[in-house]
């Protein structure tokens, strides 16, 4: 068994990554604090060929250190836009055709992997605040939840593990 080099991994250039066809997923993130989440969120939508991302309310945004650290150049090639109002965000995306689903832990949550949407229906998923999770405001508007499935101690994922895992499954089922 031999490592791959970058030459050999054969990966796209910012352009025909742009001309890719993608996902129908969007990421709305719904005020997240860490600048390294952000950056994390980036570098995971461009491996998985999400749509784009909805950075919102006090979620930083490019060109920052911190997220570049951590996007590894994927502000580059995913498409991103800011919109000061999570909620705001979230109606443009529903008026839009998006079927919206937040990752969070409520009374009518299903398990991630019992989440399944039609082969190309249009999904903006929110992933909410370190603290305190999505906001009411944008849990109003939200067509369902969906949470990942644990057995440890403790409830919740680090959000940069929450976006991988959750773009991961839709990934699998839309490809």
């Amino acid at each position: 068994m031999k490592k791959l080099s970058m030459t050999e991994l054969g990966r796209l250039s910012v352009e025909d990554f742009r001309k890719l066809r993608k996902i129908p997923v969007v990421l709305v993130l719904d005020n997240v604090r860490s600048l390294h989440n952000v950056g994390s969120a980036f570098r995971t939508a461009d491996a998985f060929a999400c749509e784009k991302i909805y950075l919102t309310g006090i979620t930083g945004s490019p060109p920052h250190r911190e997220i570049h650290k951590t996007a590894l150049g994927a502000t580059e090639s995913v498409d991103w836009e800011y919109v000061v109002q999570p909620a705001e965000a979230v109606r443009r995306l529903k008026d839009a055709g998006y079927r919206i689903v937040v990752v969070e832990q409520t009374t009518q949550s299903e398990p991630l992997h019992k989440f399944a949407p039609g082969p190309d229906e249009k999904v903006a998923v929110v992933f909410g605040n370190e603290i305190n999770g999505v906001s009411e405001e944008v849990m109003a508007l939200a067509d369902a939840a969906v949470e990942i499935p644990q057995a440890g101690t403790k409830h919740s994922l680090n959000i940069s593990v929450c976006v991988g895992i959750v773009c991961w499954e839709l990934f699998k089922r839309q490809r």
